[in-house]
């Protein structure tokens, strides 16, 4: 037996928190930027993907107007920081509302690091910078998509295996419903298959 919940007879607060339970676990982006008076902003947004490989991209989405959104708007730069599990404290804690005079990173204790291509700084706690600068907002409803494309990846050599980030070291967060987070967990390998090795049918595993 289902629950079918309709966005049209439940209220949107209703529907939105039953969304955010399952379309889980959502990696976060970890924004950073700075406002036209020059204040530093810091914010934590569980909407977060790639766009686009070729240029590179990536979005987050801004539900309501949030300082991040204003900040990119006004200065068409920002970063996405890495939300490590070690920084678990200091992610959720630029989380609150904090008014738009407020810096995060002073306010949270944070260190500031200079970027390498955008005047928008980075969290220097976390192993990886994204450098963005705006590429295009799209507004949906009540919220509000924000594009940029990627300028520069600064990657901590800790958490490098050869030339390839390691999952185990970067030790990354995510979101879930309600006050819910989690972290890396158990992980499993498996490769694509190619249509020519296809066997005809699948129904599951099969011994070599």
């Amino acid at each position: 037996m289902r629950r079918d919940l309709d966005p049209e007879t439940i209220s949107s607060r209703d529907f939105y928190a039953v969304l955010n339970a399952v379309v889980v676990p959502r990696p976060i982006a970890w924004v950073s930027s700075r406002s036209a008076d020059g204040v530093l902003n810091l914010a934590p947004h569980s909407f977060f993907t790639v766009s686009c490989v070729r240029p590179p991209m990536v979005q987050f989405t801004s539900v309501g107007r949030k300082d991040s959104l204003n900040n990119v708007e006004a200065t068409r730069e920002f970063v996405v920081n890495f939300a490590a599990e070690p920084l678990f404290e200091q992610v959720n804690a630029t989380a609150t509302n904090f008014p738009p005079e407020i810096d995060e990173f002073a306010a949270v204790g944070l260190h500031v690091e200079p970027s390498t291509t955008i005047a928008v700084p980075r969290v220097a706690e976390s192993p990886v910078a994204i450098e963005c600068t705006l590429h295009t907002t799209v507004e949906l409803g009540d919220s509000t998509v924000v594009i940029g494309r990627v300028r520069r990846i600064s990657i901590d050599e800790s958490v490098m295996d050869g030339n390839h980030p390691e999952i185990t070291r970067l030790q990354p967060l995510a979101r879930l419903g309600r006050n819910e987070w989690s972290t890396l967990g158990e992980i499993r390998d498996i490769s694509r298959i190619r249509y020519s090795d296809w066997p005809g049918d699948y129904a599951g595993p099969r011994d070599a």
